[in-house]
């Protein structure tokens, strides 16, 4: 017996991402962002959503997908293929992902315990004031370091190459937190 599924599409700031959320959870307390089909092995329903040719990268939280399309491909077009797969996917009861991705190497070496305290302030306002209205866009943001009064966050989903990302990183995130944790200096992407 099939579960009944609402699948919508939702726009984000990004033009080259869509947000389709469901009324179910599809990977509760986690995330995955995939960014080519070799990196979807254990997440069955992220390989079927690359088999459609205008699919170039899937992101997936709580209950979205935020997919980013190729350059060439119309949002008119796509969301009506999308949405129907989609929801029989997961009235069917199909996996969405068996075994989340590996994480990368962090690159960028990991906080002092002297800026433990500052860690945490920068964490909790990160939480309590970004991270919400990131999601609501299909995205995430990350805390990968605090180096030097340097903050730097890792974008996913539609955050990852939004046009206007670096103007809500420098206007909206930087300015948040050197007003809430004074010994921030300056808020950057991690590359790559």
């Amino acid at each position: 017996m099939t579960r009944p599924v609402l699948v919508y599409a939702e726009s984000t700031p990004n033009p080259a991402t869509m947000k389709f959320v469901a009324n179910v959870l599809l990977l509760p307390d986690a995330s995955a962002e995939y960014l080519s089909p070799p990196e979807a092995a254990e997440a069955p329903l992220v390989q079927a959503l690359f088999q459609f040719p205008y699919v170039q990268a899937v992101y997936v939280c709580n209950n979205f997908i935020t997919l980013t399309k190729k350059p060439s491909a119309q949002w008119t077009e796509i969301i009506l293929e999308i949405r129907p797969f989609l929801k029989e996917w997961l009235e069917q009861g199909r996996d969405v992902i068996i075994t989340l991705p590996q994480k990368k190497n962090d690159p960028e070496p990991r906080l002092h315990l002297a800026d433990a305290s500052v860690e945490h302030r920068i964490l909790a306002v990160l939480d309590e004031y970004v991270r919400p209205a990131v999601e609501s866009d299909g995205g995430e943001i990350a805390l990968r370091s605090f180096r030097d009064g340097v903050v730097t966050v890792e974008l996913k989903g539609s955050c990852s190459g939004c046009p206007s990302s670096t103007v809500t990183l420098k206007n909206g995130i930087e300015h948040l937190l050197k007003q809430m944790v004074p010994e921030v200096r300056e808020v950057v992407a991690a590359e790559g």
